[in-house]
């Protein structure tokens, strides 16, 4: 295969799908020419807005011929079988974060992948953004030395937003853990540079009226004797973009007077039933729905996205990725290594997509670098539930 364009389905028109829809409208390398969602007012925006087809089921949009790759971006319950279902019509595979709920759904999107010949990437998550990927290369460069600490943190509204009743179910893979811990390992893990050998953590699940995890910290021992700490936090009080200047995970500036709104929101609802349906009202589709372009501050361009302050620690050096680049802390200068900001949000998943679909390129983000992630996110649950180290095995 040698085009350069990406004829794209997509499973589950939700908001995973609503935060790439600015990567898609952008980026000439993506064509989207079909999507499922068992709802037909997605179905009928999106034919609308593209003029595509569109599909119920996943085994209609998989069988269309007309598609090269399938981006799944349903609930994360069906992950792991609809990237299977695609696999199997011969498309290449652009999972959402997770990849899926267990390890044995893993393994079987893996084989699956494999047995069809086709690519499986697993994103977006923030391990592909611009920041962490510099800061990376210049750990790679060895000036500094060998990684021995790493530090991350972020604090957010992230439970109070409204949610479906089974996004508040960890068993459902609802929670920080699934849908964000998933982002600050993956992340911790690229700049690491090596495995995950030994997890323990703390969960936080403090509100019985969203009951799963809001919080956690965590400690991560890595094979060649660095070690990393986590804290995340998604009870909708401190705000840490304060210390990223008030630019948000996605970029963009933030309002700090905005301070409070989600939990603000949500005390005008009566029921669990009303704030699904609040935002099923606010996604593709809905009497609520804005375009990518609704919204956006004239005048004032993005940044690159981020999840939260952190710093990596080196033998030589102090490296701390910020949403305008990279700032190194040497032994005698403070340098800071600016990033462009980005023409295309996101681009970098595009650019991994593209690599492998049309040049055969291994992609970092594959279902094996996916997998361990999770691996890492289901030691984080058990070592926080039993208060005990989980200690990960070593795959041949």
């Amino acid at each position: 295969m040698t085009q350069s364009t990406i004829r794209l389905g997509v499973a589950g028109l939700g908001r995973a799908f609503s935060l790439m829809l600015p990567t898609f409208l952008a980026d000439a390398r993506i064509e989207l020419v079909a999507a499922c969602d068992p709802r037909p007012a997605a179905r009928a925006q999106f034919e609308k807005d593209f003029s595509a087809s569109v599909y119920e089921t996943i085994e209609q949009l998989a069988a269309d011929p007309a598609l090269d790759a399938v981006y799944v971006a349903s609930p994360h319950q069906f992950h792991a079988e609809h990237a299977r279902v695609a696999a199997r019509h011969g498309k290449h595979v652009l999972v959402e974060k997770p990849m899926a709920l267990s390890l044995d759904e893993c393994d079987r999107m893996i084989a699956s992948c494999a047995e069809a010949g086709v690519h499986l990437i697993v994103g977006h998550c923030h391990s592909f953004d611009s920041p962490y990927l510099k800061a990376r290369a210049l750990v790679a460069g060895g000036e500094f030395g060998k990684v021995r600490m790493i530090h991350a943190l972020n604090y957010t509204d992230f439970l109070f937003r409204p949610r479906r009743p089974e996004e508040l179910m960890t068993d459902e893979g609802g929670g920080a853990v699934f849908s964000q811990a998933a982002h600050q390992i993956d992340v911790v893990r690229l700049l690491a540079g090596s495995r995950v050998t030994r997890v323990r953590a703390a969960l936080g699940a403090w509100d019985p009226s969203r009951p799963t995890e809001g919080a956690y910290s965590a400690m991560l021992w890595f094979e060649d004797g660095a070690f990393a700490s986590l804290t995340y936090s998604g009870y909708a009080h401190f705000d840490s973009d304060e210390w990223t200047g008030w630019i948000g995970e996605m970029g963009n500036a933030k309002d700090p007077e905005n301070h409070g709104a989600a939990r603000r929101r949500l005390r005008t609802l009566e029921s669990p039933g009303e704030e699904a349906r609040l935002k099923a009202a606010g996604t593709y589709g809905g009497p609520d729905y804005k375009p990518p372009a609704a919204g956006a501050a004239p005048g004032t361009p993005a940044l690159h996205q981020h999840f939260g302050p952190l710093i990596v620690t080196c033998d030589r050096a102090d490296i701390r990725p910020l949403p305008s680049g990279v700032l190194v802390y040497g032994d005698d200068v403070r340098q800071h290594h600016p990033l462009p900001a980005p023409a295309v949000p996101r681009f970098e998943v595009i650019d991994e997509l593209v690599a492998a679909v049309a040049d055969g390129v291994p992609p970092l983000h594959d279902g094996a670098w996916a997998r361990a992630t999770l691996e890492v996110c289901l030691a984080l649950l058990a070592s926080g539930r039993e208060q005990r180290d989980v200690v990960l095995p070593t795959r041949a």
